[in-house]
């Protein structure tokens, strides 16, 4: 029998389907399946991802075959995960420092896909995150937590107000307290944790594959590995003159320059820059944005992969 459902997990060359809530083939003697692919897959290059939509056919009880992956709305790459809501962004305010320049290039890749962004400070405990989060309040969601608290934390609570009834990816720098914080939202999940590498510096490696978690309150959450092995790759970068679209704090001023050409780099009446001088854009943004815009120029069209 066709089934509905949405791929919550990969196993080698299976996935872990859960059936949809809205499936309407009859009552299922069962909430989760283990899929194959079908074999023609890999001849018409199709990589299922988690987050898909999926079609599948549960033809006994061992034996479900996934017969068609329903349209993306979006993709990421790597870590492979498709039909997003949103990115959450944990960076932890001390041990590691925030990488603001990285997490500014994630956000504009987020915005040119179309996939909301939040922004969450960790480690508030140690380090205020004021400092980091005035660059981005009243541009995106900003929250900070204190994960050592288990209890009447507004941070958390605030987050998963959020996150309710959406599918949500978390990622961030490694360290950042990514799966403490996940253990707060829900304390079920008991996922593992480390201590702070202090030879190196940075989190040791705890999340290595995608993995799928319903939440109490309605949605998803998909648990990534950290900003060292996310990746979206050359075929996701931005081309120059797309840049300053995916920089939200921009917005009111694009079109406003002396020249239609502008790149709001160093020209003489961008209204860009006059917002910087004027303390309406964040400077350490505008900062992120010049470096990336050096970066796309290097770019070539044919590197591009045409958007489907």
């Amino acid at each position: 029998m066709i089934r509905k459902g949405v791929i919550i997990s990969a196993l080698g060359d299976s996935y872990k389907v859960a059936l949809r809530e809205d499936d309407s083939s009859g009552s299922a003697s069962k909430k989760e399946y283990i899929c194959k692919p079908r074999g023609v897959f890999r001849a018409k290059d199709i990589t299922p991802y988690c987050g898909d939509n999926v079609l599948f056919d549960d033809i006994d009880d061992n034996t479900a075959v996934i017969t068609e992956v329903l349209k993306r709305k979006n993709e990421i790459i790597r870590p492979p995960l498709a039909n997003l809501d949103q990115i959450v962004f944990v960076i932890s305010t001390c041990e590691p420092s925030p990488n603001i320049l990285l997490l500014d290039k994630f956000l504009a890749v987020a915005e040119h896909k179309g996939i909301a962004s939040v922004i969450v400070f960790t480690k508030t405990d140690k380090c205020p995150a004021d400092e980091y989060a005035d660059i981005y309040r009243g541009v995106y969601p900003v929250l900070c937590v204190d994960n050592t608290r288990t209890a009447d934390n507004e941070g958390v609570d605030a987050l998963k107000a959020i996150l309710k009834d959406k599918f949500s990816a978390f990622t961030g720098n490694s360290g950042a307290g990514k799966s403490s914080l996940l253990n707060n939202i829900c304390p079920g999940l008991n996922l593992q944790t480390n201590e702070i590498s202090r030879k190196l510096g940075r989190g040791k490696h705890t999340t290595r594959r995608v993995d799928i978690y319903k939440l109490d309150c309605g949605g998803y959450i998909a648990d990534t590995p950290g900003f060292s092995t996310f990746e979206t790759s050359r075929y996701d970068m931005i081309m120059k003159d797309e840049l300053a679209d995916c920089f939200p704090d921009f917005a009111p001023y694009l079109g406003k320059c002396r020249f239609q050409d502008c790149s709001h780099t160093k020209e003489q009446g961008c209204a860009v820059i006059e917002a910087v001088k004027d303390g309406k854009v964040s400077k350490s943004r505008h900062d992120s944005y010049c470096k990336m815009y050096e970066e796309a120029k290097a770019i070539k069209p044919w590197e591009i992969k045409p958007r489907t």
